[in-house]
């Protein structure tokens, strides 16, 4: 019995038993026995989740040899990928065959089941999710069988499943709208929280992908503004020097350094973020999209993320601003601030609304806790945000409290019910957030 543990290590579980499935039919054995033996199955992809959606509690099922590019309709753009894909190995598979994803987040590492699973989302007022890219969706459920969604094929189940927690089925195949390969002209510059603030509106309406870095206990921040171009000929990417020193370097081996040295002393903490936060230089450069969406992240962290209405980000962040001031709490890392355009998705954090997110975190070596439970008490004193976390980051929320801003929360649980009556697909984290 071994241990199975996350990347952020803030979920550990002893499942009873490991499975590399080799194939489809292996699934679907496994999951048929499974189910009468009366025992959970849970798909673990990279564990890049900070919650227990993917906790393993029978029998934890690794589906790394159902990766690659399944199938590539090249009039439709649209590409058949297998379920434990990371998404760092398909952006270059996709290059490869003139094609990109839409949009990505800035973690590459998840497989691409678990990161549509769970919400993964980038930026961009104009762009949905990852799972808003989905065209069709193939999994295993409790007794065996395969469902297969489709625009043609079980339709109306598209908005359910695209989206599924992890909760309907083991996911074995996606069908992802792809868009011919493209570059991002990337500027990233300081500038002040004020200022980006008062005109926030305007740069997110008027740039293709938009967000911004704010440094808690200063007025600083880093704005990223990405423009999708199609001129192969305009690719200038970061000199490999300059790579190595911004994002190998400073952003991840000396912040590691910075994050341990000011654990023993946190109270130079908010000298620190200045100093830093003053440091912070533009930079420019135009590289493929997935090259460009995408940071490493080497410093363990603990993050919680929330989705409000996109006109609430400013009076959020002057609160969460107010409540730093008084130095209850200290914190190294930057509070990072995205968008996304609504989608239909039934358990989708944008679901019907456009939305800004808000991702506060802490560095692993030191306590979370009173820091992200103020983040959610002070959030709840806010009328009318609705706020809804990230289902693959920190939260306490349960049922009672999600039922009200999901609008068709009952209609999931009740497709869960026919699909999973035996709960063959759940975990403690999904009994709590699912009922």
């Amino acid at each position: 019995m071994a241990e199975w543990s996350n990347w952020a290590g803030t979920v550990t579980s002893r499942p009873e038993e490991t499975v590399l499935v080799r194939d489809l039919p292996h699934l679907q054995l496994l999951c048929e026995e499974s189910m009468l033996a009366g025992r959970r199955v849970k798909a673990v992809g990279a564990g890049h989740s900070f919650t227990g959606i993917a906790e393993p509690t029978d029998v934890l099922v690794r589906m790394d040899r159902l990766s690659g590019i399944r199938s590539v309709d090249e009039a439709t753009c649209r590409v058949w990928v297998h379920a434990g894909t990371p998404l760092h190995v398909l952006g270059p598979e996709l290059q490869r065959r003139g094609l990109a994803m839409t949009n990505l987040g800035d973690i590459d590492r998840q497989t691409i089941a678990g990161a549509v699973s769970t919400g993964t989302h980038g930026t961009g007022a104009r762009f949905t999710g990852l799972a808003g890219q989905l065209t069709g969706i193939e999994l295993v459920q409790a007794d065996g069988s395969l469902l297969t969604v489709t625009e043609s094929e079980n339709a109306e189940l598209l908005p359910a499943v695209a989206l599924s927690l992890g909760a309907l089925g083991i996911v074995t195949a996606l069908e992802i709208q792809c868009v011919p390969k493209f570059l991002l002209h990337a500027v990233e510059a300081p500038a002040s929280l004020d200022e980006t603030l008062d005109g926030l509106s305007e740069r997110v309406d008027s740039a293709d992908h938009f967000e911004f870095y704010w440094f808690p206990h200063t007025d600083r921040v880093l704005t990223k503004t990405n423009t999708r171009l199609v001129d192969e000929s305009a690719r200038a990417p970061l000199p490999a020097w300059r790579s190595r020193l911004d994002d190998n370097l400073l952003s991840n081996k000396l912040f590691g350094v910075l994050n341990k040295a000011t654990t023993r002393a946190p109270g130079i903490i908010p000298a620190v973020n200045q100093v830093s936060a003053r440091a912070l230089s533009r930079r420019e450069f135009t590289d493929w999209s997935y090259r460009v969406f995408a940071s490493e992240r080497e410093v363990v962290f603990r993050e919680s993320e929330v989705a409000i209405p996109r006109d609430a980000v400013p009076e959020v962040l002057r609160e969460l601003r107010s409540w730093l001031a008084r130095k209850v709490e200290v914190v190294t890392f930057p509070v990072e601030v995205r968008f996304a355009a609504p989608d239909d998705l039934w358990m989708s954090t944008a679901h019907g609304r456009e939305s800004g997110y808000i991702a506060i975190h802490q560095y692993a070596g030191r306590d979370h806790r009173r820091y992200f439970e103020a983040f959610w008490s002070m959030l709840e004193r806010v009328d009318g945000l609705g706020a809804r976390p990230h289902w693959g980051k920190m939260h306490d929320l349960g049922a009672a409290e999600l039922r009200s801003r999901y609008p068709k929360f009952d209609d999931f649980v009740a497709l869960r019910d026919r699909l999973d009556p035996q709960r063959v697909f759940s975990n403690p984290y999904l009994d709590h957030v699912l009922g």
